[in-house]
């Protein structure tokens, strides 16, 4: 991928990288597409492809670790960006051999034809502003697709354009739909609204939720997670940033047309705090509730809960027995 970065600007590469981060971190729907440019498309390859990768495919890891026998063959890709959702599935579903991305910007789309063509997946590009066509109708669509995703594009669409989005994405899901979005409190409430519109229309909740009722978080908190990415050189360049990595917070939500096929845990919501051999934990529950337990060393499911990390599942049930 560095190989269509060299030879760049690198002072333009940072400019445009951080009109960019701008862009995203607004989170406000825009008059021009992000990616409009060659320049924007370069920007996001060094600077925002890496951690968006990371956060997509620690969202399916997770999806796949509450369905292992989830083995999807086609997947639809709304705002495909240069194919990140489908190179992140290919990863994690072996199983993948067709995908139909969809992706308004030609600039991003020419960046990531070669990189999807080099996966081995047999992937259709086609272009469409989804703000305002949405993804092709029944009547363009003849099969649905094992998977659907759409990763970090709700923030760039409108209230009513994201509400038509997520109902077409989930007619169009055969098995499995997953929304990606940036770790934010207004990130969270988009993915709330998607939730609660797809319980309606009758999804099963995958993850990260171990339950179906009404989140038990209330603002100014919010639910999120983090993945550590490591950065590569050109990406310390272009963000002009000694550390070798950075933590991309996002949040998630994959529903599916068939009930969970594993017992749903409690999911850790922060990072642990260990502190004179008390961990302190942050708990979504099965039952709906959400619960800050303090476990110590005597406790039977201290060794568990020590190895836990933040997003990670807790069979809490345990604590019961103690």
């Amino acid at each position: 991928m560095e190989q269509q970065l060299e030879g760049l600007p690198l002072k333009q590469l940072r400019q445009a990288a951080e009109v960019l981060s701008q862009r995203y971190r607004t989170e406000a729907p825009t008059a021009s597409a992000h990616l409009a440019s060659d320049l924007a498309a370069a920007a996001y390859l060094a600077v925002r492809f890496p951690a968006t990768f990371s956060a997509v495919r620690r969202a399916m890891a997770e999806t796949a670790d509450v369905h292992p026998e989830f083995a999807p063959v086609t997947q639809l890709d709304a705002g495909s960006g240069p194919g990140t959702a489908v190179l992140a599935a290919g990863d994690v579903w072996p199983s993948l051999r067709q995908a139909l991305l969809l992706e308004g910007s030609a600039p991003i789309r020419q960046s990531g034809e070669p990189l999807v063509a080099a996966s081995g997946i047999a992937a259709e590009w086609r272009a469409g502003d989804l703000a305002s066509t949405a993804i092709p109708d029944s009547s363009e669509v003849l099969t649905r697709f094992d998977l659907v995703t759409c990763a970090y594009v709700l923030s760039e669409l409108s209230a009513t354009a994201q509400r038509l989005l997520v109902e077409h994405l989930w007619s169009a899901t055969a098995g499995v739909l997953l929304l990606v979005e940036p770790g934010t409190p207004a990130g969270w409430q988009r993915i709330l609204e998607a939730r609660t519109a797809l319980l309606h229309a009758g999804a099963q909740i995958l993850a990260p939720c171990p339950h179906a009722f009404a989140c038990p978080l209330v603002s100014p908190d919010w639910c999120h997670f983090a993945e550590r990415v490591e950065r590569s050189r050109m990406h310390r360049l272009v963000k002009q940033g000694d550390v070798p990595w950075e933590d991309e917070k996002f949040l998630y939500l994959a529903v599916s047309r068939e009930e969970r096929p594993v017992k749903p845990k409690s999911r850790v919501l922060t990072r642990p705090k260990i502190n004179s051999g008390l961990i302190a934990l942050k708990l979504c529950n099965p039952d709906g509730t959400m619960t800050q337990p303090g476990i110590r060393k005597r406790d039977k499911i201290y060794k568990q809960a020590r190895r836990t990390d933040w997003g990670e599942t807790l069979d809490f049930m345990l604590d019961n027995e103690q």
